[in-house]
Order: C-alpha cells, then structure tokens, then sequence
C-alpha cells in the first residue's frame, strides 16, 4: 500500500530527523529533532480509537459523502473532521489523513520545537524556516520540476493535496492534483478533496480556485490539470532542482 513514495525524500527539512511510522492503514513520514517514535505511535493510535470508536456510534461519518450534523459531545478530532465537512461541502472522512497529520503533529510538538508529519500528501507543518513543497502530480509537467513555497509562519499549518488521477483517495475529478494551504490540516484536507472534485478539465481551475476563495480559512490553491496549472493565495511556484 505504501511502497510508492519516493516523493518523500524531498521534503527532508534540514536538521530535522526523519522516520517513518505504520499504525494499521495509517502510514505517516515524520520529521522532528529527536526520533519520536514512540510518542509518534501513541498518538496515531489514540487519533484512530477516536474515529473508530466514534464510526461506531455514528456509521454515517465513515460513509456520507455530503456534509452530516454534529450530533453533540464528541472529542476535538471528530469535531473538525465535522466541520472541515460542512466548510467544503464534503462528508467529514474527506478530512481524516489531515486531521491524523495535524493532532499527531501537535502532540509532537511538546518534544520538538519544529515538526513535520506528512500522510499521503496531507502535511502537517510547524518549521521555524520556510518551506518548499514539491508536487507529485503523475504525467503533468509540473510533477517533481515545480515546487511550492511557503514562507516562514509562527503558527502551525496544513498543506494537503487531493488528486484524481492518483492515489487512493476518493475524487470524483480529474486533476492531476489540488493542494491547499491552511491554518487548519483538517480544513485543507477536505478542502483539496472538494476542489478537485470540481476538476473535469482545464477551464475548470479557474472556477475550482474562485470557488476555494470562497471558504473561510483557506489561505492559498495550487490546481494542476495536465500542463496547466492555476496559483492564488500565501504561496509562490519555484522550479525544483
């Protein structure tokens, strides 16, 4: 399932140490001071007995694909795995690889004062430098030659990436891939998820950005669909070398 992420190695923060980890169906690269493991693990596991659990009590969050109504009480995950849902339009399982990378992440960064956790293309990131991330979009042009940058930030952010013409993820596009940056990992998740959705051709980037400017808390859009490609927002394309 995981054999295929070479990606990975381009993303190596300097002074960081990288280490993989496997909880299950969740496989996440991880980058941080120290080898965190361990803590790394625990909190994988502690994420996923949230939403298992919660499937369980609710079998509709694990397969609507439309927006659900948060019943009450529910811990913090479920609560904007919900609500990432009802920003984009989406079922809340939209946002889980995001929302797995950001509460990871934050946990780790009682041990790290820089953390990175990336989940099949959703990122979670607190860097005290700024950061380019390479595009993994298949036969486009773009792929692994095109980079995007985000400049230094104080707070925590997510960037994720959906694609319809790669991975295992649910899409109902066709975009080579739709990254989103935000405050919220869980938020840029279910957002990528619903962009792309919008994607069946290439006059469809522009209305599939203008419709992300559109969601509160989206900070910036990258849609690639074959050799073209449409930008906005807090992040700038630097060609890789």
């Amino acid at each position: 399932m995981f054999e295929n992420r070479t990606y990975r190695r381009q993303h190596q923060k300097k002074g960081l140490i990288s280490f993989d980890i496997t909880v299950k169906e969740t496989n996440l690269n991880i980058q941080t001071e120290t080898d965190l493991t361990d803590e790394a693990i625990k909190s994988v596991l502690t994420c996923r007995n949230y939403v298992e659990t919660y499937i369980k009590f609710c079998p509709e969050f694990a397969t609507s694909l439309v927006p659900i109504h948060n019943p009450g009480p529910a811990p913090k995950i479920i609560c904007d795995m919900i609500d990432a849902g009802n920003l984009t339009d989406v079922g809340p399982m939209a946002a889980v690889a995001g929302a797995v990378a950001e509460y990871t992440g934050l946990h780790l960064l009682n041990y790290s004062n820089e953390v990175l956790v990336e989940n099949g293309g959703d990122i979670f990131v607190k860097s005290d430098s700024e950061t380019i991330f390479s595009i993994y979009a298949g036969d486009s042009p773009f792929s692994m030659t095109t980079g995007i940058l985000v400049e230094k930030r104080n707070k925590p952010y997510g960037m994720c990436t959906s694609s319809g013409t790669l991975g295992h993820s649910k899409s109902f596009g066709k975009a080579d891939a739709v990254a989103v940056l935000s405050d919220s990992c869980s938020l840029a998740d279910a957002a990528a998820t619903a962009l792309g959705n919008r994607i069946k051709k290439t006059s469809d980037i522009k209305l599939a950005i203008d419709a992300g400017k559109a969601i509160q808390g989206i900070q910036g859009i990258a849609v690639i669909k074959g050799d073209h490609i449409g930008l906005w927002g807090d992040m700038k394309l630097v060609k890789l070398s």
